[in-house]
C-alpha cells in the first residue's frame, strides 16, 4: 500500500465537473482515466470557486523577521486575533498559470500558504466543531505587491493583495480525512531552483480551528470558500538584502501531504 496516495478533488480546463480522483503529492502524480499521469501533463483550473479570505502575520517565525525589516506595528508584537483580508475573483488562479506584474511595478512578494477549504456552511461554530466544517486543504501561493499594500493602501490591505492572478491554488484539494493533522504540516517554496521559504503549519499563532471559528463570526463561510493560513519566514521584505520577484522568475511551492505548485512570473501587456 503506497501511503502517499491521496484522495482529492481537481478541476480541469474544458470541463465544469469536479473530480473525485488518487493523487500522489509527493511524485505529482493523478490517477486519470485508469492510468498515471504527471501533474504538469494537465490544465489545471482551480479546485475550488469561493470566497478567499487571508490571514496576515499568523507565523511567529515570520513575525520576527517582518518586525526587524519593518520596524512598525502590527508587526512588532503578535496580534492579539486574527489580522484578515479578502482576495476577489479575480485573483484566482492554478497550477501552471502565470503571476502577473501589474503594469508599472517592479517587482512582486510570494508567500507559501496552507489553504482551508470549507465544506459545510459555518456561522457561529465553536473552535470544537470547526474542523467538522473542512472539507480538505490545498496549497496556495499568496502573491503582493507591497507598495500597493504598505504605501496606497490607508493601512489596508487589499489593493496589495488583489490584483490579478495574485491567488495560485491547487492543482488539488486533498480532502480532510487524508490529513490528520493540520497543525503538522511542512512547507517551502523555491524562487528559480534557490530555497527562498521554509516552515510548518505548528509555528502558525492561531490555528486552522481558531481561523474557522474566528472567521465565521464576521462572514458566513460557504462550501468553496477557501481561508489562507499565513505564511513562513522568508518572505522577500524580511531578507538581507529584502528579495522581490521579478518578471522571469520560476516558483514553485508545496506543503507535505497535499502537493506542490509551479508559476512563472511575467509583465502585464496591454493597456495600463
Amino acid at each position: 500500500m503506497n501511503l502517499a496516495i491521496r484522495d482529492a478533488l481537481v478541476r480541469v480546463q474544458g470541463s465544469a465537473l469536479v473530480h473525485d480522483v488518487r493523487v500522489d503529492p509527493q511524485a505529482g502524480t493523478v490517477a486519470w482515466q485508469g492510468r498515471s499521469r504527471a501533474a504538469s501533463t494537465f490544465a489545471w483550473q482551480p479546485p475550488v470557486t469561493g470566497a478567499v479570505y487571508g490571514t496576515l502575520l499568523n507565523d511567529r517565525a515570520a513575525l520576527v523577521a517582518l518586525a526587524e525589516a519593518a520596524g512598525r506595528p502590527p508587526y512588532k508584537a503578535s496580534p492579539k486575533a486574527p489580522v484578515l483580508y479578502v482576495k476577489p475573483r479575480n485573483t484566482r488562479s492554478a497550477y501552471g498559470w502565470p503571476i502577473v506584474v501589474p503594469a508599472g511595478v517592479p517587482a512582486l512578494a510570494m508567500g507559501a500558504c496552507l489553504g482551508v477549504v470549507i465544506g459545510r456552511t459555518a456561522r457561529y461554530v465553536s473552535e470544537k466543531d470547526a474542523l467538522r466544517h473542512v472539507a480538505g486543504y490545498c496549497v496556495v501561493n499568496d502573491v503582493s505587491e507591497r507598495d500597493f499594500q504598505l504605501k496606497k493602501s490607508g493601512s489596508q490591505w487589499s489593493k496589495g493583495k488583489g490584483c490579478d492572478t495574485f491567488g495560485p491554488l491547487g492543482p488539488w484539494l486533498v480532502t480532510a480525512d487524508e490529513v490528520k493533522d493540520p497543525q503538522n504540516l511542512a512547507m517551502w517554496l523555491d524562487v528559480n531552483g534557490e530555497r527562498r521559504q521554509r516552515g510548518n503549519t505548528k509555528t502558525m499563532i492561531f490555528g486552522v480551528a481558531t481561523l474557522v471559528a474566528d472567521v465565521s463570526r464576521y462572514m458566513t463561510l460557504l462550501p468553496g470558500d477557501v481561508i489562507t493560513t499565513g505564511t513562513p519566514p522568508g518572505v522577500g521584505m524580511g531578507m538581507k538584502p529584502q528579495q522581490w520577484l521579478r518578471a522571469g522568475d520560476v516558483i514553485t511551492l508545496g506543503i507535505d501531504r497535499l502537493g506542490e505548485q509551479k508559476q512563472k512570473v511575467v509583465p502585464f501587456k496591454g493597456r495600463s
